[in-house]
């Protein structure tokens, strides 16, 4: 056993403390830390002040560099020193689904709390001098152009291209690079580059999605990671294909063209839509074997031309609305033996075309026919059509009613460049043209209150509705690209005004993106210019507005087009991007919050929105010139017929 322990006790005594105890109170350390700092030689504390002060200059001197160079990081903007190129980052994307509640929100609803209401600042301005409010026009920061929103988790876009250019800004003749011109040149052309960039990574991030979930099917579905089908076809992807040849994105274009060259066919037992088939797969088709020289994608396009051709067999030769490209028949919908008006006169550009390069005089013949049939019927309104027609006595159906929006629209814009494709020698095409832009001059164009702004509405048995589809955007641009080639001089001024509403149309609504119909305020005493129904809040990624804001600054230069554009485009990173690739349709546009993702990404956003906004973004006239190409209503140029010798 051991010895029981014995208990050793230690004594500590702390000199200086009359209580002889611990004591570690804060007193106690601060005259400690008094006394070792007297106890320094008078040398050793100046030596130690100085070195404080010089800490404490250089920190006040590297506080601008470094908050600068924080919120550079914050803002995914480059350092100023680097040599790359600025790719602006959007953050606000739709993130992937989740497998319970509602389909995936947007990234901003982290950031509700700054979704107030966005107004227009141009008609802001006009509502305070009258003194008048609305709730939706309620811009806090109006600014000339582009707009530098200056929300949390908002990118200043303008900021970015400023600190870029300050970045690479050159030693080499100062005094000439300082100057206003030369500094606002090199502005402009930075900031081109910057959008032009912009709209190829919101392409490649389209494409990634489509590639990912849905290639070879006609349409993406971004937010069930899908696919749609609606004729089988590939439909995104040959309308994409000229977007892709465009825009410079060879590794995507090479893909899509071995997909068409070993995986398409048109040997389905499948019922396709004339008009639709027409404008995305026939048009996408020349205009990619026009613009690469490649006879892959002119084989192509004959084989589909000629299984669309059974279309034209009725009796009135007003074609069919829906052809079995397989069994070669075709028929009317189920439900009517109509067709619409603006689906029998808007396939007359690719067939036209595709005889050019044929040889062969039989779809030119048939899209003829149709034109000089309507040209002689009657039912007209000082030129403007109904929107129906018979396939079996080819005599308009529903007459009455007059719209430049869905049903009709595309009628007016193929009078006009049928004419420029031609030549401008098809007169009969011109005066249907011109006397239907007077046709609506006189009976569907008005002006809104309070702020007068110039809508085209529609007219139902002689009752006026003030009601505008987005698809009526294509206007401003037809009509610019008719003063372009020498048609009155009133018709540019009034694009530009229908470009300024339906740039309004955007800017009035809490996402900055236009809703499909809006409904314009004729009431003297009203507070505000558009309301919007709720069946009519949905944005389908649409390009009407963009495509005439393309024609209004390739005509007239003003850089106000572009900021517009870019305005449109970053929403549409804002509101309808999603995260694991593509972008979606929305079903509010009012609503910045919970905008409602449809889970579509209809293939005209990479056929024609994304196209259009490159162009407009591009300083360069050649870049599908004009006086060479006519675009399709599907965005697909296609070559002006030169003149015969």
């Amino acid at each position: 056993m051991h010895p029981p322990s014995h208990r050793d006790y230690v004594s500590v005594s702390l000199s200086g403390q009359e209580t002889g105890s611990y004591n570690n109170s804060k007193q106690w350390r601060r005259q400690s830390c008094w006394r070792k700092w007297k106890q320094l030689s008078r040398l050793q504390r100046s030596v130690i002040l100085l070195i404080l002060i010089l800490v404490f200059i250089f920190g006040m001197a590297s506080y601008p560099t470094i908050t600068e160079h924080l919120r550079s990081l914050t803002d995914g903007v480059p350092d100023t020193g680097s040599d790359h190129v600025l790719k602006p980052l959007i953050p606000h994307v739709l993130p992937e689904p989740v497998k319970q509640g509602h389909p995936a929100l947007p990234e901003q609803l982290s950031q509700r709390k700054l979704s107030n209401k966005r107004g227009p600042p141009v008609l802001q301005n006009r509502l305070q001098k009258k003194g008048n409010a609305s709730d939706a026009i309620v811009d806090e920061t109006p600014v000339d152009g582009e707009k530098e929103r200056k929300e949390e988790g908002v990118i200043s876009w303008r900021g970015a291209m400023i600190d870029t250019e300050q970045g690479t800004e050159g030693t080499k003749d100062q005094e000439k690079v300082d100057s206003p011109s030369n500094l606002d040149a090199k502005f402009s052309k930075e900031s081109g580059a910057i959008r032009l960039e912009a709209v190829r990574e919101a392409f490649r991030h389209a494409w990634k999605g489509y590639k990912d979930f849905s290639w070879g099917h006609d349409e993406l579905r971004p937010i069930s990671k899908s696919y749609s089908e609606w004729f089988g076809l590939g439909l995104t992807l040959i309308d994409a294909l000229d977007t892709m040849w465009i825009l410079g994105l060879k590794d995507e274009f090479e893909e899509a063209k071995i997909w068409v060259a070993t995986e398409l066919t048109f040997s389905k037992n499948v019922d396709v839509n004339l008009f639709e088939s027409t404008i995305r797969i026939l048009g996408g088709l020349l205009s990619t074997y026009h613009l690469t020289g490649d006879t892959l994608f002119l084989d192509k396009a004959k084989d589909i031309g000629s299984r669309l051709m059974p279309a034209f067999n009725t009796p009135s030769k007003i074609p069919y609305s829906d052809v079995n490209i397989g069994k070669g028949t075709a028929h009317p919908p189920r439900w009517t033996s109509d067709s619409t008006v603006a689906e029998v006169t808007s396939i007359q550009l690719e067939f036209r075309e595709l005889s050019h390069l044929t040889q062969d005089p039989q779809y030119e013949t048939a899209v003829a026919e149709v034109m000089n049939q309507v040209h002689k019927l009657d039912g007209k309104l000082d030129g403007l059509v109904p929107m129906f027609i018979n396939t079996n006595n080819g005599q308009f159906t529903h007459q009455g009613i007059y719209t430049l929006g869905a049903r009709a629209d595309s009628y007016y814009e193929y009078l006009l460049k049928q004419w420029i494709q031609g030549g401008k020698k098809e007169t009969q095409l011109l005066e249907d043209y011109l006397q239907a832009i007077e046709g609506v001059k006189k009976n569907l164009l008005q002006k809104s209150s309070p702020n007068g702004l110039t809508f085209v509405g529609e007219l139902s048995h002689g009752q006026f509705s003030p009601k505008m589809d987005h698809l009526v955007c294509f206007l401003p641009g037809t009509l610019a690209l008719g003063a372009h080639n020498g048609l009155p001089a009133d018709h540019m001024d009034l694009a530009k005004q229908l470009m300024e509403t339906c740039y309004q149309m955007y800017v009035h609504m809490e996402t900055g993106l236009s809703p499909e119909i809006v409904h314009f305020n004729l009431h003297q005493g009203s507070t505000r210019d558009i309301e919007v129904k709720l069946a009519d809040r949905h944005n389908l990624l649409r390009p009407e507005a963009v495509e005439s804001l393309f024609y209004l600054y390739r005509f007239t230069k003003d850089n106000k087009y572009q900021d517009w554009g870019w305005e449109i485009l970053q929403n549409f990173n804002k509101y309808t991007k999603v995260s694991s690739g593509g972008y979606t349709s929305i079903n509010n546009v009012r609503d910045p919050e919970y905008p409602s993702p449809r889970d579509k990404m209809e293939s005209f956003f990479l056929g024609e929105t994304l196209k259009y906004l490159y162009l407009l973004f591009s300083d360069d006239p050649n870049l599908i010139s004009l006086e060479q190409y006519v675009f399709n209503t599907e965005a697909h140029p296609l070559p002006i017929w030169p003149s015969p010798a």
